[in-house]
Order: structure tokens, then C-alpha cells, then sequence
């Protein structure tokens, strides 16, 4: 004896409804994560705009690489201080098929890394076509460079202590072009980003230590204008510019 029809509707209504309920649920999650954003940013008197397609596209490594990013939502960009002087900053939600499975922190140095240089928690699938060499653990993470010799260069002790010091829900931390970034679970809240946005800052200021010198031979000098978003405010555009990075 077959099953009756209505018993197949009962079930597909059924169906229907529990999907509409997580869409309903994630929008509201996103809803939620963006106005948290939001009223963190303007707190710290920084700049924020729900959508960026551009901003991602200026790092190929990292959680960037591995998600395959196809957009940044709920970006914020300001400046803060480390032990070195002030630095610009972005933190942005990584949009990909639909959906964001993590936040990136990015702090600028002043110089430009001469090498990818990825470290990885050994928990975490890091695997993915175009990988960087690996070099080896290092601390409590897996080192990939796409220039070992002078990703060694860039491996001290003191970048393996901080790197450890990142924590467990930070999957991989990287140096690419100017910068330090890390990323982390989507939901994490403005106060663990604090923290990562100091300990990124430590990270900063051990591969790009201060000299006064630098600036003087035509290097980028991050702390001589301190908030990016005066420049990105209604033109996101702005940022994407090597060129442009200069005047943040």
C-alpha cells in the first residue's frame, strides 16, 4: 500500500518551513554581526561599510586564499597603536558562496614582506591547490613560504612566541605584501578582536621594527596619517590602490 499524497505534502510544507526558518536565522545572525560591527567601528571613531568586492582582492594568501574570497562584508578600517607607532587597519568578514566562514584582521607595516609567509595550526585542513612551500613547524604552527630562504630570515624566536600567543581559534596568521593578518570564526565579538588586533600589532612590530631612517629614503610611513577610513568614507575604491596605500 502506497503512501498517501498528503502525507508527501505534509512532509515537503514541513521541509519548506525549516528552511525558511535558518534562512530567516542566518539573516538574522548577519543582521546581528552587522550591527555589532557597526556601532564597534563608530565607538573607535573609525569607518565601515557593509560591502567591499575589491578590498580582498589585494592578498591572494592566507584565509583569503584558502576560502577563496569573493567579497569583504561589515569592513571596518581605522588605525591603531603598538610599541611602534600607529598603524592602519582593516577588519572584514570574508564572503564566499553565500556564506562567511571567517573574520580577518589586518594590521599594515611600513615595509613590504619580501615572501609569503603562512602559519598554519596543525589542526586546521590548510591544504589547497597553490599552496606555498612548507618549511616546517614552528611552535605550535606549520610555516609556508613561497620563498624559504627568506621566510627563515623573517622566522625568530620572537615571531614563533607571538604567533603561539594568537590563540586556538586563530587558524593562520600571514604576512603578505605590507601587511600582518589573521583570521578567526565569523562570530568571534569585538572584544576578541581587540586582542587579535593587539597581538597583531606585536607581530607588526617584530617584522617591521621602527626606524626612523626608513622613512627618509622614500619607505611608506603608516603612522603619518592614522585613519584610513578618512580617505575610504563613501569611496571604497580608495583603498585598493597600491598607490594609494601611502596616504592612510
Amino acid at each position: 500500500m502506497g503512501i498517501p499524497a498528503w502525507i508527501w505534502f505534509v512532509i515537503a510544507a514541513v521541509a519548506l518551513v525549516a528552511g525558511l526558518g535558518l534562512l530567516a536565522a542566518d539573516r538574522a545572525r548577519e543582521g546581528s554581526r552587522n550591527r555589532e560591527r557597526m556601532r564597534w567601528a563608530e565607538l573607535r571613531g573609525w569607518q565601515f561599510v557593509e560591502e567591499d568586492e575589491r578590498l580582498p582582492q589585494q592578498w591572494q594568501g592566507g584565509a583569503l586564499g584558502y576560502f577563496g574570497a569573493e567579497a569583504a562584508v561589515n569592513v571596518v578600517a581605522g588605525s591603531t597603536f603598538t610599541s611602534d607607532g600607529r598603524r592602519p587597519v582593516f577588519i572584514f568578514d570574508i564572503e564566499s558562496n553565500g556564506q562567511i566562514p571567517a573574520v580577518v584582521v589586518a594590521v599594515r607595516c611600513n615595509r613590504v614582506h619580501q615572501t609569503l609567509l603562512e602559519m598554519w595550526l596543525a589542526s586546521v585542513p590548510f591544504q589547497r591547490d597553490g599552496m606555498p612551500e612548507m618549511l616546517g613547524p614552528i611552535g605550535q604552527r606549520y610555516a609556508f613560504a613561497d620563498d624559504g630562504d627568506a621566510a627563515r630570515l623573517i622566522i625568530t624566536q620572537d615571531l614563533v612566541d607571538a604567533a603561539d600567543s594568537l590563540g586556538g581559534d586563530v587558524g593562520v596568521a600571514w604576512l603578505e605584501n605590507e601587511w600582518v593578518l589573521a583570521s578567526a570564526a565569523p562570530n568571534v565579538g569585538p572584544s576578541r578582536l581587540e586582542r587579535l588586533l593587539r597581538d597583531l600589532g606585536e607581530i607588526a612590530d617584530i617584522v617591521d621594527p621602527f626606524d626612523e631612517e626608513f622613512g627618509e629614503t622614500g619607505g611608506a610611513t603608516a603612522a603619518a596619517d592614522p585613519a584610513p577610513g578618512k580617505h575610504w568614507q563613501g569611496e571604497a575604491e580608495q583603498v585598493h590602490s597600491p598607490d594609494q596605500h601611502d596616504s592612510y
